[in-house]
């Protein structure tokens, strides 16, 4: 631990220390203003979110399991453990239609709150609980960890089985190199379980991250011996017994495919090339990071540098190996995207929470470190603001006189902020960010986010179908429009074809039809020719930001 060797700055008692002494009660309440506001109201997301639960009401809605499918299309991408976690939220707190987002994203709002808390254990391992809370509160309202905890899919859930098992191996090393408390058997076969649920979440991702991690420290201090006390051979034979059940299963129910699919396709297709246009040069987390790791970033950089100094402490050594080995790891890998960086941010966060604890002594470059960090700092809160003011001008109707306000607000908070660190005032500049981002997050998620009614075309479809359809009517066909919100809000039985099929079959049996404007010359076409009626319902007219292409999309009821 590091309290044993490292000297820690006198401070005067204040609002961040009394807030350590209740730190579970502080990270859940605070993390909570600012993950719940948007989490019911924010639209179903495409493309992923809509896929993930797509693929899992249609567990709900079928009883199986074991398979995984969207629409009548197999999804061998991932494994079923976040498909499980979202139907059963959804089993017991929806009801059919089971359309109801919010119940999907209910994993992903306790993993993210898991991880948070499992961060404060995690580095109470080695830094007084000052430092651990603020790293911890970091963390969660770093923007990359609060948009997760809106999003139904895997990545909070994985964060959190990664941060469990990663606190477990840091104390098995520290037990080995700094004289801690040797760990017992049932902690550390409940680190194996985390890894057995993380491969269950997202397959090997989290082995790479305990792998990496456990290699960068060893091969610092040369010495592989203490990988022994995690008991491997005890460890794989749990971690097999927990996978095996639906591994054998679903290969039985897929004839093999999910491996193929899953492995050969997905997996080993993201470490060749950028997958579906994801490629970005190595550089690109570095770049992102103002944003993604904001407010985080008010330490990150002074607090590498205190590390550095602090080298000598094994503690120190895992949390950079951590943060090195992992990043070095992402950013070579072809396919990038904003959150698969995500298993690295608990260990940036508490490089964070150490400088601004003030631990250990100074650090080389650390002074302009610090004003790099409050220009960062400054330079995140002010794009995020001025996102929160734009985009519902650009995709909206506006944004009203209060909105603008809190934007406003936000800045000058973030600007005070990073005044803070420029003069070392630490405690008040990490009050004042996590301020900044209780101000922001919400106007962004819950102010900003639902009214960009023109990016948002499924649900005003939705609404116009709810409306129109009647008792009888066969499934709805789509031709042109294929996000899977559509087929998410709309129904599993939407089928998606091209505008002269689509006319075709709908002349014979009648009902809605979604027609976007590059099929509809085609569906008008057919029409003509089956001699039927068709009468418009409905037109929706905005922009299709999976495609970034203006779409304006037509509801027909066919009088077939």
């Amino acid at each position: 631990m590091l309290g044993d060797r490292v000297r820690v700055e006198p401070q005067s008692e204040g609002l961040w220390d009394r807030l350590a002494s209740r730190p579970y009660s502080v990270l859940v309440i605070i993390c909570l203003l600012a993950w719940l506001p948007g989490f019911v109201s924010l639209p179903v997301l495409d493309r992923d979110e809509a896929r993930f639960a797509q693929a899992s009401k249609q567990m709900v809605e079928s009883g199986d399991w074991v398979n995984i499918r969207f629409g009548q299309e197999p999804r061998y991408k991932k494994p079923a453990g976040i498909y499980w976690l979202q139907a059963a939220a959804t089993k017991v707190l929806g009801r059919p239609p089971y359309t109801a987002i919010w119940t999907y994203r209910l994993p992903s709002l306790l993993g993210a709150m898991a991880a948070v808390i499992l961060t404060f254990w995690c580095f109470r391992a080695l830094a007084p609980p000052k430092a651990a809370l603020g790293a911890a509160l970091l963390l969660g309202l770093s923007l990359g960890v609060s948009a997760e905890a809106h999003i139904a899919k895997t990545d909070a859930v994985l964060l959190a089985c990664t941060v469990a098992a990663q606190g477990i191996l840091l104390r098995v090393y520290l037990s080995a190199r700094a004289k801690a408390p040797a760990l017992t058997l049932p902690l550390i076969l409940l680190g194996w379980t985390a890894v057995a649920a993380g491969i269950l979440i997202k397959g090997p991702v989290i082995v790479g991250v305990l792998a990496l991690s456990a290699l960068g420290v060893s091969l610092w201090d040369r010495n592989w011996g203490w990988l022994k006390q995690i008991r491997p051979g005890l460890g794989a034979a749990l971690v097999l017994a927990l996978i095996a059940p639906w591994l054998i299963a679903i290969g039985i129910v897929s004839h093999g495919q999910f491996f193929v699919r899953a492995l050969g396709h997905d997996f080993a297709a993201k470490l060749a090339n950028g997958q579906e246009g994801h490629g970005a040069p190595p550089g690109y987390y570095i770049l992102l990071s103002t944003i993604t790791l904001w407010p985080a970033t008010i330490g990150v950089l002074p607090g590498l540098s205190r590390a550095f100094a602090l080298r000598d402490k094994p503690a120190l050594r895992f949390v950079l190996s951590w943060t090195v080995a992992n990043w070095l790891m992402f950013a070579l890998v072809p396919t990038k995207l904003p959150h698969y960086i995500l298993p690295v941010y608990p260990a940036l966060a508490a490089l964070s929470g150490l400088w601004l604890a003030d631990i250990g002594p100074r650090g080389r470059w650390e002074g302009g470190l610090r004003k790099a960090a409050a220009i960062q700092f400054a330079v995140g809160a002010i794009i995020l603001a001025m996102a929160i003011s734009y985009a519902p001008m650009r995709y909206g109707e506006g944004a009203p006189i209060w909105l603008l306000g809190l934007s406003a607000a936000g800045i000058g908070v973030s600007v005070f902020a990073s005044y803070q660190v420029w003069q070392e005032r630490r405690g008040m500049a990490l009050l004042s960010a996590v301020l900044a981002a209780l101000i922001l997050y919400p106007s962004l998620m819950w102010g900003a986010a639902p009214r960009l009614q023109r990016i948002w075309l499924s649900p005003r479809l939705a609404k116009i179908v709810d409306k129109d359809r009647r008792p009888g009517d066969p499934p709805i066909i789509v031709s042109g429009y294929d996000e899977p919100s559509v087929i998410f809000l709309l129904g599993t039985d939407t089928r998606i074809d091209t505008g002269a099929r689509a006319a075709r079959i709908a002349a014979h049996k009648g009902g809605l039809v979604l027609v976007d404007q590059y099929q509809r010359a085609a569906f008008l076409a057919q029409i003509a020719d089956s001699h039927v009626h068709v009468r418009v319902e409905g037109v929706v007219k905005g922009i299709n930001y999976s495609h970034g292409r203006k779409e304006i999309i037509t509801v027909y009821r066919v009088l077939g």
